[in-house]
């Protein structure tokens, strides 16, 4: 099945508590930064729902849009789309009144050597988007890389925990964070930052990056020896869903899989897939960057994408052909530098 299409309609369908959410919320959605990795999902998702719920709901989609195609596929679906450079002050104030805001902006990429460019988008617009919709229901999209590393053992880091972020990128999303916070404070904003890591598709993430590594028989580095993992579908549905768990001051939400995944494992189950012996490189690290997602489990209910379901597509994608997006999450990375 290498048909992206038909594995997201199988696996991306709305849950009957999604569709009764969304008969709860009012007004429409818009998507900031919708053309990237989980916005154009994330957004049919929201028009499925919002369709098979029988309710009348805009779901607008605002990007620069550089690739047309991304665009394209979004107005097809039914979706509205919007061009729009946020940091331009002028498109960025007109943009239309929205009720609920999925703020998707962002850059963690090429942070290294680009730090002023990571810390307007990361740090500086926020300000201007918590002002322009001050109205509205904000989700923040945000990461786990604002905590600190967090023993194995741990159970991972919950929203408890203090943040202590490890490098610019790091810092600059507790930067994003600490702003929409106090525009959420100063304004009566409904507010819900959202600490994901690490979503996975079939085309990337942490577990295809370890598969190919399996598949291919290169090592694999051990270093950072468990991740979270969560289907980008279950963390598209938490995401739309948390808007009606928006409040003044900011709420904060921890969101992946329930597990304390082992590299070392997840790259032996992948053995046994594709019949490979596993080699590995690297010393197990007593820490890592892991989260406790318990308050969202507790609220959401858990993923429908089990783990080991995860771990059989990403098999059956990469031995059938499927395509691919070069982007490495750097789940190895432990000195914060991207």
């Amino acid at each position: 099945m290498t048909d992206l299409t038909q594995i997201e309609n199988e696996l991306y369908q709305p849950s009957p508590a999604l569709l009764n959410d969304l008969k709860k919320m009012e007004g429409d959605i818009m998507l900031l930064g919708v053309a990237g990795k989980m916005g154009p999902s994330m957004a049919r998702l929201a028009k499925m729902a919002a369709d098979a719920a029988g309710v009348k709901k805009n779901i607008i989609g605002v990007s620069r849009f550089s690739d047309p195609e991304v665009r394209q596929q979004l107005e097809k679906d039914g979706i509205a789309t919007i061009s729009a450079d946020l940091l331009n002050e002028e498109e960025l104030a007109a943009l239309p009144p929205v009720k609920n805001i999925l703020y998707l902006a962002g850059t963690k990429f090429g942070t290294t050597g680009k730090e002023p460019f990571t810390w307007a988008m990361n740090a500086y617009l926020p300000g201007r988007v918590a002002t322009h919709f001050k109205q509205s229901n904000i989700v923040a999209f945000s990461t786990g890389n604002v905590y600190p590393f967090v023993d194995l053992h741990s159970g991972g880091a919950s929203e408890d925990l203090l943040p202590a972020p490890v490098g610019e990128y790091g810092q600059s999303c507790l930067g994003r964070e600490r702003i929409f916070q106090y525009f959420s404070e100063k304004n009566k904003t409904p507010t819900l930052i959202y600490r994901l890591n690490y979503a996975i598709d079939l085309r990337y993430g942490v577990l295809l990056e370890i598969a190919r590594a399996v598949r291919e028989e290169r090592p694999v580095d051990l270093r950072t020896g468990a991740v979270n993992v969560i289907w980008q579908g279950d963390a598209n549905e938490i995401a739309i869903r948390s808007l009606l768990h928006c409040q003044s001051p900011a709420r904060l939400l921890n969101v992946t899989g329930p597990e304390t995944v082992s590299i070392q494992w997840v790259a032996e189950a992948f053995g046994k897939l594709f019949g490979k012996k596993v080699s590995f490189t690297g010393e197990i690290q007593p820490t890592a960057l892991l989260n406790n997602a318990s308050l969202a489990h507790s609220i959401f209910g858990y993923p429908r994408v089990g783990l080991r379901k995860m771990l059989q597509l990403t098999a059956d994608w990469l031995q059938q052909g499927g395509e691919t997006i070069n982007k490495p999450t750097h789940f190895q990375e432990r000195q914060g530098q991207f």
